[in-house]
């Protein structure tokens, strides 16, 4: 239950500081343009979405997942599972809204996805992976 509430907080935070600076600061113009978004967003709203997905993607994670877990497999899993949420955002929405500039819109939710959830496998890796063995020669810890 603990590494599933650490994943949960991985993807939380990893979606949190990257699409906050994304909206916030480095594509602040960009999002300005979006005639369709609230210029006071529902925080609480968000943050509800970050938990339900955050628990779906350990749900998924631990079940879908090999037993010799590692970074690589962890970010591999946060690319995966991305593409299915990043293509939504960079394409569907294009396609359904009036977006101001249909190439920029996908460049820059495709990238910025690719930043939280190339973020979130590393967390993820951190929060399963798999302790190095240690021996003990005198006392003293070493690792095999």
């Amino acid at each position: 239950m603990k590494k599933h509430a650490l994943a949960v907080l991985a993807y939380g935070v990893a979606t949190f500081v990257t699409q906050a600076l994304s909206h916030f600061v480095v594509n602040k113009s960009h999002y300005a343009g979006v005639a369709y978004l609230r210029p006071d967003p529902i925080f609480p709203l968000g943050v509800a979405a970050m938990l339900i997905q955050g628990s779906i993607l350990s749900y998924l994670y631990v079940r879908l997942g090999d037993q010799q877990r590692s970074f690589r497999h962890a970010v591999s899993f946060g690319w995966v599972t991305g593409g299915i949420l990043v293509s939504y955002i960079a394409l569907g929405e294009a396609a359904k809204y009036a977006v101001p500039a249909i190439g920029s819109w996908i460049a820059v939710e495709a990238t910025t996805g690719l930043a939280q959830f190339t973020l979130y496998g590393l967390l993820l890796g951190l929060v399963y992976r798999v302790p190095i063995p240690t021996t003990r020669a005198n006392g003293i810890a070493l690792q095999a």
